[in-house]
């Protein structure tokens, strides 16, 4: 089922590829989100991947955006907020993104492997969760999986060559 996005969806999705970008530059999976205040329209915060690049499990780009719009804000409630992430969240993120109250997340591609969801789980769906949460799929899909394809292919070329 193809969603029909606004423009500024589009546009959204857009700045959170730019964040994507960012983390393959330092060798990092090219994920990228940003926050949006939902009654302004102003991206409050972004982020990108930053495992490798700063050695943390806890360096995905959701949490990296809900930390430093926290941190903005001066509260940890984002109820107000819509989340642009180009690969649907893990758990640990799908956990951040519930207990921040985020109301609604646009995403490019379904994460076969560990997204938490609608493809492997649905953790934003579970009965513990009173909190509400929507999430639509397919913006700016193709463009965020094309560069997870080309980091991937390029990762598997550099472990032929030995390099990794």
């Amino acid at each position: 089922m193809t969603m029909d996005f606004t423009s500024f969806d589009l546009d959204m999705m857009g700045e959170a590829l730019k964040e994507a970008d960012k983390a393959a530059e330092h060798g990092d999976v090219p994920v990228g989100a940003v926050l949006v205040d939902q009654r302004t329209g102003q991206i409050i915060a972004s982020g990108h991947n930053t495992r490798e690049k700063e050695g943390s499990a806890l360096g995905h780009a959701e949490i990296s955006a809900i930390q430093t719009a926290c941190n903005i804000k001066g509260t940890w409630r984002l109820s107000d907020c819509t989340l642009y992430v180009t690969l649907e969240p893990c758990p640990m993120c799908a956990g951040a993104i519930m207990a921040a109250r985020i109301p609604r997340i646009v995403c490019g591609a379904k994460d076969a492997v560990a997204g938490a969801m609608g493809s492997v789980w649905s953790l934003h769906t579970h009965p513990v969760n009173s909190h509400h949460t929507s999430i639509s799929f397919g913006c700016l899909e193709e463009e965020g999986s094309q560069k997870l394809r080309k980091f991937f292919q390029e990762k598997r070329s550099e472990s032929q060559d030995g390099k990794c």
